[in-house]
C-alpha cells in the first residue's frame, strides 16, 4: 500500500475517532479550572465542546485536517492529548460514577510530562525482579520532583513496599 494512502487512512481514522469522542485533543486549562464541571451531557467532547478544545500546542481542534498533516502544518505534538483534555474526560467519568476510571485518566494526565522513552524505562523498572527498592524509590522521587507526578510517585513507592514484602525486588 502506498505510504501516502496509508497515512491518509490513519489520519482519517484518528479524526473520526476524535469527532466521535473516543479520543480528543487538548482543552484549554480555563475550561476545567473555573469550577465548571464537564459531565456526560458534554460527551463526546469533540462534538459538544469543539470550540473549547485545543491541541497541546494551542491549535483549535476545529482547525485540524488531513491536508494540514500532509502539508506539515500539524506536528505529532498537535495530535497528542493534553492534561486538560484528560481532566475533562475524568470529569465526565465521575459524572457517571466511574471514579476509578477518572483516577486513571488523572494519573495519565500527570504522566504526559514524562518523555515517552523515560516512561518505557520506568515501566520496565517496575516489572518484578528488575529493580532494587532504592531504584524504585529514586524513580518515585524523580516522578514527584522533576515531573510533578505525585500520584504516580505514590504508586511507585507502594510498589517498592509490596515488592519488598513479596520478595519481588532485584536480587544481587
Amino acid at each position: 500500500m502506498d505510504q501516502e494512502l496509508l497515512m491518509k487512512q490513519i489520519v482519517e481514522q484518528v479524526m473520526a475517532a476524535m469527532k466521535n469522542g473516543t479520543s480528543a485533543p487538548a482543552a484549554p486549562a480555563a475550561c476545567c479550572g473555573t469550577g465548571n464541571k464537564v459531565t456526560a451531557a458534554n460527551y463526546p467532547l469533540a462534538e459538544s465542546m469543539a470550540d473549547k478544545i485545543k491541541t497541546p500546542t494551542g491549535k483549535d481542534f476545529t482547525s485540524l485536517s488531513y491536508e494540514k498533516v500532509i502539508n506539515g502544518e500539524l506536528s505529532a505534538d498537535d495530535m497528542r492529548i493534553a492534561p486538560e483534555t484528560l481532566e475533562m474526560q475524568a470529569q465526565v467519568a465521575e459524572s457517571v460514577h466511574r471514579e476509578a476510571f477518572a483516577g486513571n485518566l488523572r494519573r495519565a494526565a500527570e504522566l504526559i510530562a514524562v518523555p515517552d522513552e523515560r516512561l518505557l524505562e520506568i515501566y520496565n523498572a517496575l516489572r518484578p525482579y528488575r529493580s532494587t527498592k532504592q531504584e524504585l524509590l529514586d524513580i518515585a522521587n524523580e516522578l514527584d520532583g522533576k515531573y510533578g507526578a505525585k500520584t504516580a510517585a505514590t504508586l511507585v513507592r507502594e510498589a517498592a513496599e509490596v515488592y519488598e514484602k513479596r520478595g519481588r525486588l532485584k536480587k544481587f
